[in-house]
């Protein structure tokens, strides 16, 4: 094979990774990553009626704590994580035993999917906490992303669910808006097309050292 030959290959190949991949269903992509089956809600299970009906009952109790004074945020896509603890907080009042998932180290880790890991008759059900805006609730704006991880958070087979609140905003206080609840969403996720679009990356080592790639052309301090 001559040089310009390998290097064609080699080319063809690369723009091969980088075409995405579409419509992979949930559920297999989690027990690829971890071995884990993801579980189907049978809504013919009587424990799974009891799940959702306390579901119901958290996601009421949570968005009306939320609407009394609301959530501070300058940002609709930074009030997710404000949500959490108030899901968790409503699961626990309901005995379900809620809190952050720990990783296959046993450490608790927060970030990352999925926020929640709560129990209920010595069962495990993930939960992941979300928001949505009914303007943008139909159209392809990204929602729900995770990466592979050696710590990811998914370490029993378990159903998948997300509890999500639409919200709104209700005034403004200083910089920040003001936002409250007026509507939840209850989704098992197990059938969920997802989709995988490559990236490209480095590290502060490899780009900054001036050794492994980079040339540092000038450098140098500022009085």
């Amino acid at each position: 094979m001559t040089k310009n030959e390998y290097t064609k290959r080699l080319e063809n190949i690369i723009k091969q990774m980088l075409q995405p991949l579409k419509d992979i269903p949930f559920n297999l992509v989690i027990e690829a990553m971890t071995g884990k089956k993801v579980l189907s809600f049978d809504f013919t299970k009587q424990e799974h009626q009891e799940i959702l009906s306390l579901l119901k009952q958290a996601a009421l109790n949570a968005g009306r704590e939320i609407n009394k004074t609301g959530i501070l945020r300058p940002r609709p896509n930074e009030v997710g994580n404000d949500i959490e603890p108030y899901v968790r907080k409503a699961l626990n009042s309901l005995g379900l035993m809620a809190d952050i998932p720990v990783r296959p180290s046993g450490h608790k880790k927060a970030m990352g999917y999925p926020d929640i890991l709560f129990w209920f008759n010595k069962t495990p059900y993930y939960l992941e906490c979300k928001t949505y805006n009914i303007e943008n609730i139909g159209t392809t704006q990204r929602s729900f992303y995770f990466s592979p991880s050696d710590e990811f958070k998914v370490i029993y087979d378990a159903p998948h669910l997300i509890l999500s609140f639409e919200i709104y905003v209700a005034g403004e206080k200083g910089n920040n808006h003001i936002y409250k609840c007026k509507h939840y969403k209850i989704l098992s996720i197990e059938s969920l097309p997802l989709d995988v679009k490559y990236e490209f990356n480095s590290d502060n080592k490899r780009m900054y050292s001036g050794k492994d790639g980079t040339i540092v052309l000038d450098e140098g301090e500022i009085e």
